[in-house]
């Protein structure tokens, strides 16, 4: 079977969507779709209908047809069964059948139609399968929204926390200010005053005004530049105590932030993000990768142009290219180019051309193994020893952080650790942190005896880490303009980090 277009056409002929999936000019699809409605005979159910070169096979939608256009020889049945699938694709994705709704959905449809041919051959997929193809959905992605969700969460109960906690200092301390006036002004007959111990060091009485002796009594006034006693704190006041402690980790966070170097009228970006899953023992359940290669061009004079792309000679890697790229080109040489080489790529926008990814459960191609190892130690606590192994030598891991959780609270005693660590008691986990993994120092321990004699809650441990290098080895060596048939110059950003990478 060999089709060689899909369209949406309207009862007069007009084309809404249609892509071609062979080599054929545009004017000539656009006569066949025009004389497809003259060939048709109302009242009639009919589903094909044929000239001397081609054949229709069509259903209608509404007020409107679904046509695919094939060779005489192709396989009737293929036909009618792929036509069901383009239909229900159609209904799929867009609310209803009019013409305006499938304009609005005209470049989802058309990375569906893709999904279902490839060069004129039908793909082996179902409707969920394109659904799921063209929706992209990560199950990895949600949870990170639901874990950055419970951080947000968490983040404003520390705050309300902190406020109250705040208040009541506050309060305490106006209190023993309050005691302090009154152990020391009591008795009017005494000269100076006595020291009373319980005012703070930090809130010092720089100047007392000598209390009046009339029939109201008053309040002594004290100008203190450590608080001021007798006044109830504003929420301004209040926010502004609390604010260094939530800006201080967001400004780390922002200055920690790698800046983004100048890049020319060519910019390629890179970027993988790996996820893994694996027993206790360490033993390897599945590893995915997925990858996605921008291109950004700034200058229209450097908008057409072509480039090869290089990955390690797996056959379980798994490409996607975007529709206006050339797929015969990329499958036959690995050459990215627009389809219409006399079309400019789009310029100042983040284009993605080339989607991968990647799965297995082979132990070798593992980047970072981690081991985690809890014995009970009688007197309820864990010894706990924590393992890691580069298994990539080619790699270099960058801000590698181990976590392990603490089922019983932050009590946690390091008896020896390869660079750092971290105990987060409000999330009651211990962080090993590594600024640098590389083939210097592949593997570290750390030991240490945790509170908690069950094994089973150390685990999961979940492990982060970046790299400049890939797991697929996806790279762009060069880059030719095709209006000067000469190399462009060309700025690239290659970046691995993690998605869900888990040991237990």
């Amino acid at each position: 079977m060999v089709v060689l277009a899909a369209a949406i056409v309207t009862k007069s002929g007009k084309a809404i969507v249609s892509r071609q999936f062979c080599e054929i000019q545009r004017s000539r699809i656009e006569g066949l779709l025009a004389s497809f409605p003259k060939l048709t005979s109302t009242g009639q159910q009919h589903t094909t209908v044929e000239t001397e070169n081609v054949r229709y096979v069509y259903q209608p939608l509404e007020e409107l047809f679904m046509v695919l256009i094939t060779n005489r020889q192709s396989n009737i049945l293929q036909d009618i069964e792929s036509l069901h699938l383009f239909a229900r694709v159609v209904t799929d994705l867009c609310r209803s059948c009019h013409e305006h709704d499938i304009s609005k959905k005209s470049f989802e449809l058309l990375c569906a139609f893709d999904e279902i041919i490839s060069e004129g051959y039908r793909e082996n997929v179902n409707l969920s399968q394109v659904r799921s193809n063209i929706e992209m959905e990560s199950h990895e992605e949600r949870i990170q929204e639901i874990i950055a969700k419970n951080k947000e969460q968490e983040a404003k109960e520390e705050l309300k926390r902190r406020a109250k906690q705040f208040e009541m200092q506050r309060k305490e301390a106006a209190k023993r200010g309050q005691d302090f006036m009154q152990g020391n002004f009591s008795n009017s007959n005494q000269m100076g005053g006595r020291y009373s111990p319980s005012i703070e060091p930090t809130a010092r009485i720089q100047q007392v005004e000598k209390p009046s002796y009339s029939s109201r009594s008053s309040t002594p006034v004290s100008q203190a530049k450590g608080m001021k006693l007798g006044r109830k704190a504003k929420a301004a006041d209040l926010f502004d105590a609390i604010k260094p402690d939530v800006e201080e980790p967001l400004l780390r966070s922002v200055s920690s932030a790698p800046v983004m170097s100048n890049q020319e009228a060519i910019h390629v970006s890179v970027e993988e993000r790996v996820s893994m899953s694996a027993n206790r023992d360490g033993d390897l359940e599945q590893l995915d990768v997925k990858g996605v290669l921008t291109l950004k061009v700034s200058d229209p004079s450097s908008a057409k142009i072509r480039f090869n792309i290089s990955a390690n000679n797996d056959g379980g890697i798994q490409f996607k290219t975007h529709p206006n790229v050339d797929k015969a080109a990329f499958k036959n040489e690995n050459s990215v180019q627009m389809r219409d080489l006399s079309r400019p790529f789009p310029v100042n926008q983040n284009l993605e051309l080339v989607r991968w990814k990647y799965a297995t459960q082979d132990e070798t191609v593992v980047p970072l193994s981690v081991n985690c190892w809890p014995s009970p130690a009688g007197d309820g606590t864990c010894d706990v020893n924590i393992e890691y192994n580069l298994e990539a030598d080619h790699l270099e891991l960058h801000d590698v952080v181990i976590s392990v959780p603490l089922p019983a609270g932050p009590n946690v005693t390091v008896s020896q650790v390869n660079g750092s660590y971290y105990v987060d008691a409000q999330r009651h986990v211990l962080e090993w942190q590594l600024p640098v993994i590389n083939a210097d120092n592949s593997s570290g321990v750390l030991e240490c005896s945790i509170a908690g004699d069950n094994s089973d809650g150390f685990f999961p441990v979940v492990i982060s880490f970046t790299s400049d290098k890939l797991i697929c080895g996806v790279d762009v060596a060069d880059i030719l303009n095709l209006e000067t048939n000469e190399s462009a110059k060309f700025s690239k950003d290659v970046h691995l980090s993690t998605d869900e990478y888990i040991v237990g």
